[in-house]
């Protein structure tokens, strides 16, 4: 059972979690009232040319395809992101590879509907969508959510992945059964739909350690995509059925099945990974921890950088990036 005072954390633990979500306890007027709503997730300005790939199951994945590299990047977005998380990333790296960003199903501008929205569910949809590309192998990129995801499809089929980078990656740290059940009937659909907008930017805020300028898009588009309908609705979904998929499918144990090379990131500064209120400690020793069970790997701690440090700190991850990517690295 979780106890009484990690129950009466609960908004502040939420309001860390959720991010793009938007929970908060707070019930001040909106701050963004005036910005403008979306009636579809298509209006909602990219920073890359959008393609769409449809998969089985009238799936389609929308996503951002740059540069001409031999080989090719695929970056799998965060809990309740999108691909345009990844702009200065791709900025950066799509002059020595291809670069290919997707929206998740349920997701930016990917199709939503009632789906599983699973860690393997995302995981298979990795691979059909490798396939799809015809694609051989790719280096597969995963932020937090994105990178649960992506050990779980590394596992699932480690020929097609040639090397692996982990942005802060979700799956490591480790709950108890109680602290996985009090997630899976906190964080709710509900919850995200009635997130109050005025707290956006707040909550955005702990994903950083100083929340730059440049991130103010993701507050106005999580404000836009509230206009969206169904599809909105279909988002709030999704973001509940993704934290489930976290607790449900964690990782720790099969990291050691991991045998390629591996780049780990994590933001010395991040608030969200450990959890603050649940297990508390440093974010360095779960690096530490990846870094020592999963084989191949090597761990990179950025000073002054939270939870989205391949955003916060984009020139010192890219150049990581390019020195573990490089032909002279195994």
């Amino acid at each position: 059972m979780v106890n009484v005072l990690k129950v009466n954390t609960m908004k502040n633990i939420i309001a860390l979690i959720l991010v793009f979500a938007g929970i908060s306890a707070t019930n001040a007027q909106s701050l963004y009232s005036q910005l403008e709503k979306v009636s579809s997730y298509d209006q909602i300005a990219y920073p890359y040319q959008v393609h769409k790939q449809q998969l089985g199951n009238n799936i389609t994945v929308a996503y951002m395809d740059e540069g001409q590299g031999k080989e090719t990047i695929l970056f799998v977005h965060g809990l309740g992101s999108y691909a345009p998380a990844w702009k200065k990333n791709i900025a950066g790296l799509k002059a020595n590879y291809r670069c290919i960003a997707i929206d998740l199903p349920g997701f930016g501008r990917s199709s939503k509907n009632d789906y599983k929205s699973s860690m393997s569910f995302y995981a298979d949809i990795v691979h059909e969508f490798i396939d799809s590309l015809g694609l051989d192998q790719v280096i597969l990129a995963g932020h937090s959510m994105g990178g649960q995801i992506s050990i779980i499809a590394t596992l699932k089929k480690p020929e097609r992945i040639k090397k692996l980078i982990l942005v802060a990656p979700a799956g490591i740290e480790t709950f108890t059964e109680g602290e996985k059940d009090w997630f899976r009937d906190a964080i709710t659909a509900k919850a995200v739909m009635l997130t109050p907008l005025s707290s956006i930017e707040e909550n955005l805020g702990h994903n950083f350690y100083k929340f730059p300028k440049e991130a103010q898009f993701m507050i106005k588009d999580r404000y836009a995509m509230t206009g969206c309908g169904d599809d909105f609705l279909w988002y709030c979904k999704a973001n509940e059925r993704c934290v489930q998929g976290m607790v449900n499918e964690p990782v720790f144990r099969d990291l050691g099945s991991l045998n390629l090379p591996t780049l780990i990131v994590f933001g010395e500064a991040d608030k969200l990974i450990p959890n603050r209120y649940l297990n508390g400690g440093s974010t360095r020793k779960i690096g530490e921890l990846a870094n020592m069970k999963i084989k191949q790997s090597e761990l990179f701690m950025v000073k002054k950088a939270g939870h989205f440090v391949s955003f916060e700190k984009a020139d010192e991850v890219n150049g990581r990036i390019l020195e573990f990517l490089s032909p002279n690295t195994p």
